[in-house]
Parts: C-alpha cells; sequence; structure tokens
C-alpha cells in the first residue's frame, strides 16, 4: 500500500529543496555574492549598465504564510465537502490502480494461449504491474513534493490508463507485459500521493480515518478484480477487455481530477496566493518559500533510493515490520492466484463464479475498517491525555487483534477447501477473517513507521514499498505450483504456520518498541 509521508502540519517531511543566495550572503557593496561551487565571477549588474540593486533589508517579510491556524485557505480549514470531494476523488483514483492491478489475473491463462506461451509467462502480467508499485514512488513521492499533488495524481491516472490501453492491443507478449509494468509505475502515483493528500486536510485527529478508508480502497480493489475480469474473460468480450475496463475507469478518473481536483499541498497554495499579491501590488519581492527552491538530484536520490536501503539494513524495526507488511501484502496478491485454482479445480466452478468467493475476504475488510475507525476516539483520547506527543506503539492494538485471526482465518480456509464434500460457502467465510485480518495488521505496522520515524518518514515508506511491492511481485509466480505441489490443506498450512510464527510480531514492538527506537539514530 503505499502508500506516504505525513507531518504534524499536513505537509511533506524531509523535502529536499536548498534555498537559493538571500540578501545575507551579499554584503553592502551589493556584488560580492557566495559563487564557490561555480568558476565564474559573481555579476556585477542586472544588464543595461544596471548595477545590482540594494538587498532587501528584512526578505522575511516578503515571504506569503497563512494567517494563522484558523486561515479558511488551508487545506485543514476547508469545508466538509469539500473534503470530502477531495478524499472521494482520491480514493476512486487509488481504487482504479488496484483494482488493475488484480484484473488480468483471470484473463492470464486466456492471453498466454493467445500468444502461444506458458500460463506461467501469462502470470507476468500481474508481477510485473505490481513491480511498477516498486519504482513509481520513486518518481511520485518527489515530484509532489514539489509541484503538488493535482499533477502528479492526473498525469499518474493518465499514464496508467493510456499503458493499459497499450497492453490491451498489444499483438505479441512482449508489449503486453512491457506496458503493463509502466502501467504500474504510472498507477503508483495514487498509492503513494493520495495518502498525502489525505495528510494535507486532515490533522492527527482525523487523519486516521482518512488513510483507513484509503486502505480499504487499496485493499478491495485486488479483491473485487478477480469475479469482474472472470466474467469478462470467459465471455464473448474475452481478456482484452479486462484490460480495456479499468483503462476507461482510468480514463474517466483523470478527466475527474483535470476538472474537479484541488491542489491540497499548503505551499503550493501558498505560491499561488504570492502570485497573485505580486500581480495586484506590482512589488516583486514578495514570494512564498515553495518559490526559493532548488531540485537537488543527488539528494533526491539519496532520499528515495540509497537511503531507504541503508535504513532496511541498519534499522531493526523498520526490516521487520517491512517483511511482515511484505507477507501479508504478497499474499494478497498470492491469492488472486490460488482462489481460483483451488475453487476452480475442487469444486468445478468457472472463472466468473471462483471469482465470487473473494466477497468474503471483501466483507472481512469493511469490518476491518470499521473496527479500525472505531478505536480512533481511544487514540485521540490519548493523544490529547498525552499534550499531542506521539507514542508510535499506541497504533499497534489492532494488529495484536488481527494477526491470530488472520492466522485462524488461513487455516480454516486451507482444511475446508480441499476437498469438495465440503460445501463451498464454509472456505468462503473463511475469508471474513483473512480479509479482518490483512487490513488489521497492515494499516496500524504502516503507521506505527510511519509515527516511529517521523522527521524522516519519506525515507521510512520509500523502503517499505520497495521491500513489499518486490516481494508481492513474485507472490503470484509460485502460488498455483505451491498448492498444486503440496496439495491445497498443506500448502495453507504452510502459509498459516508463518502467519503463526509472525503474531507475536505486534505483541513484541508494543512492548519492546520504546527501547529500540531509543537505541535508534534515526527514530524519534
Amino acid at each position: 500500500m503505499s502508500e506516504t509521508n505525513y507531518s504534524t502540519d499536513g505537509n511533506q517531511l524531509e523535502a529536499v529543496v536548498h534555498a537559493p543566495l538571500h540578501s545575507a550572503a551579499r554584503s553592502n557593496n551589493h556584488a560580492q555574492i557566495d559563487v564557490s561551487e561555480k568558476d565564474t565571477f559573481p555579476p556585477t549588474s542586472i544588464g543595461a549598465g544596471k548595477l545590482l540593486p540594494p538587498s532587501l533589508p528584512d526578505s522575511d517579510t516578503y515571504v506569503v504564510t497563512f494567517e494563522g491556524p484558523n486561515d479558511p485557505q488551508h487545506p485543514y480549514n476547508w469545508n466538509l465537502c469539500t473534503k470530502l470531494s477531495m478524499s472521494i476523488f482520491g480514493c476512486f483514483g487509488t481504487f482504479t490502480a488496484s483494482f488493475n492491478s488484480g484484473i488480468f489475473a483471470p484473463g492470464s491463462s486466456s492471453a498466454a494461449k493467445t500468444f502461444g506461451v506458458s500460463d506461467e509467462v501469462g502470470i507476468l502480467g500481474t508481477t510485473l504491474y505490481v513491480l511498477g508499485f516498486a519504482f513509481g514512488p520513486l518518481i511520485w513521492a518527489p515530484t509532489s513534493e514539489l509541484i503538488g499533488r493535482r499533477w502528479p495524481l492526473t498525469v499518474g491516472v493518465f499514464g496508467g490508463a493510456i499503458f493499459t490501453i497499450a497492453s490491451a492491443v498489444g499483438k505479441d507478449i512482449q508489449t503486453v507485459m512491457i506496458c503493463r509494468f509502466f502501467a504500474g509505475v504510472f498507477g503508483a502515483s495514487q498509492l503513494s500521493v493520495v495518502p498525502a493528500l489525505l495528510s494535507d486536510m486532515y490533522d492527527n485527529t482525523q487523519r486516521g480515518i482518512s488513510i483507513a478508508v484509503y486502505s480499504l480502497a487499496v485493499f478491495c480493489g485486488p479483491f473485487m478484480a478477480p469475479f469482474c475480469g472472470g466474467f469478462i474473460a470467459s465471455s464473448s468480450l474475452g481478456w482484452r477487455w479486462t484490460l480495456y475496463i479499468p483503462a476507461f475507469m482510468g480514463l474517466a478518473c483523470s478527466i475527474i481530477f483535470l476538472l474537479f481536483l484541488k491542489e491540497t499541498y499548503a505551499p503550493c497554495l501558498l505560491t499561488a496566493r504570492a502570485a497573485a499579491l505580486r500581480r495586484q501590488t506590482s512589488n516583486w519581492a514578495i514570494h512564498a518559500k515553495q518559490e526559493e527552491v532548488e531540485v537537488d538530484l543527488k539528494e533526491l536520490a539519496q532520499k528515495y533510493i540509497t537511503r531507504p536501503l541503508r535504513m532496511l539494513l541498519t534499522e531493526p524495526i523498520i526490516l521487520v515490520i517491512s517483511l511482515y507488511m511484505s507477507f501479508i501484502y504478497g499474499l494478497v496478491y498470492a491469492l488472486l492466484e490460488a482462489y481460483p485454482y483451488v475453487f476452480e479445480s475442487v469444486h468445478g466452478m468457472n472463472p466468473g463464479e471462483s471469482g465470487l468467493t473473494f466477497i468474503g475476504l471483501i466483507i472481512g475488510q469493511i469490518l476491518a475498517c470499521g473496527f479500525i475507525v472505531s478505536q480512533n476516539g481511544v487514540y485521540v483520547r490519548k493523544l490529547t491525555a498525552n499534550k499531542k506527543i506521539l507514542i508510535p506503539e499506541w497504533r499497534l492494538s489492532p494488529a495484536i487483534i488481527g494477526a491470530p485471526v488472520f492466522t485462524a482465518g488461513i487455516f480454516w480456509f486451507s482444511w475446508t477447501v480441499f476437498t469438495s464434500s465440503i460445501h463451498w460457502m464454509v472456505p468462503t467465510s473463511a475469508g471474513v477473517l483473512i480479509g479482518f485480518g490483512i487490513l488489521c495488521i497492515f494499516l496500524p505496522c504502516f503507521n506505527y513507521l510511519v509515527d516511529a520515524y517521523l522527521p524522516l518518514a519519506a525515507s521510512t515508506v520509500a523502503a517499505n514499498i520497495m521491500l513489499r511491492s518486490t516481494v508481492a511481485a513474485a507472490f503470484p509466480l509460485f502460488s498455483t505450483q505451491m498448492f498444486k505441489n503440496l496439495g491445497i490443506q498443506w500448502a495453507g498450512t504452510l502459509i498459516g504456520c508463518l502467519a503463526a510464527i509472525m503474531i507475536p510480531i505486534p505483541l513484541l514492538f508494543r512492548a519492546y518498541g520504546p527501547k529500540l527506537r531509543g537505541r535508534s539514530r534515526l527514530g524519534l
């Protein structure tokens, strides 16, 4: 999931920017400017023989800011209707990207037959799309910090739609697969930028609810896709329409974004305000802080590539929690292949009917979302009593409950689905527990990482995304073979045992997290 960098003031953290030289860098002769990084002489005039003008007496006087905490133009203070509209638009874009990740799976075998390749090659259509999720945030996250949220979201969803159409009309398997990868790269904009959009509009007391709904869109998309894709692929429309449908959704979403999505990033809103004031007053010294920034590609690479990798290797909290989340996230995409296989081979269902069994997982996730939202009041009371000081371990309570529930669901499914003598509704019902556990584990763990490394949230999230998306991309490649070779009940038992081993992880971090964070050089 992505998706997301939060801060307590609603702006992105650790933006890699460098202010240009200001008046403090100039001496009284107006000509001495620090140019030590370049082998050029400092400028002495502004053209036409005019000397450099005198420095501003106090440049901060000309910096545009919000009037205060109650400024109506700050996204925190927008009316509820506007906030809800922007949230719905963002979550629809997220749902479109995640839905696209799973809808091709039911048609992958038909696509493989069309091009004369093996089913394993056809599964690459899902794998490469999810792999695109690992690379996309490296582009969209820094871009959203520099130019705001609106354009990365709009360009991302439009690019995803274009590459999905290119996959649908592909004349060879290479075209289909390459375009699926780039569709995932563009689709990652929704997973990585929408949480930032929500954090722009909601403070600490409200953000948990909005992110819970966003997470529901992330996970319900892949689980709703199989029955839609199954019926489409097995109909006269064929597998290509499993790609046309999400492409049309992406085009509709891009039009909505272009016409109705407002910018929510506070620094960019101040930039627009500064531009309006300059036009009104003809005082060109008026500016916003965001206009002072300069892009440093070296530091951007460090922040989103090298630093996240170092954090994965040196921070036990990030490594262990990310591995746990990777297992959960990977299982989501493993089930896209495993569910159809077991229900079609054991109960004789067609692709559309086997896709309907995912409804149990969706119901479980909706229940989990309601449970997490109901706990928000408890979290807010604790936060208020602690004078708004974050304690990251408070986030883990739902995960402590979700971990054993998830494990029980896996065992239930494994030992009731392997024989047709047990009605198909029994293993389908196990999906309620599995779906409940997935969301109850994933979302609290994600919020825990963000809170624990708040000053470095962008790098922390980048590390988490790269690991879990890479792991999740591999799961569909072996899930069907594992269930075939080990047997349905024993393959499920293996997954259940791994889940059982991981049950103590939230409990251990709840107990020893403060001590581990105290030893960290990076965390709070």
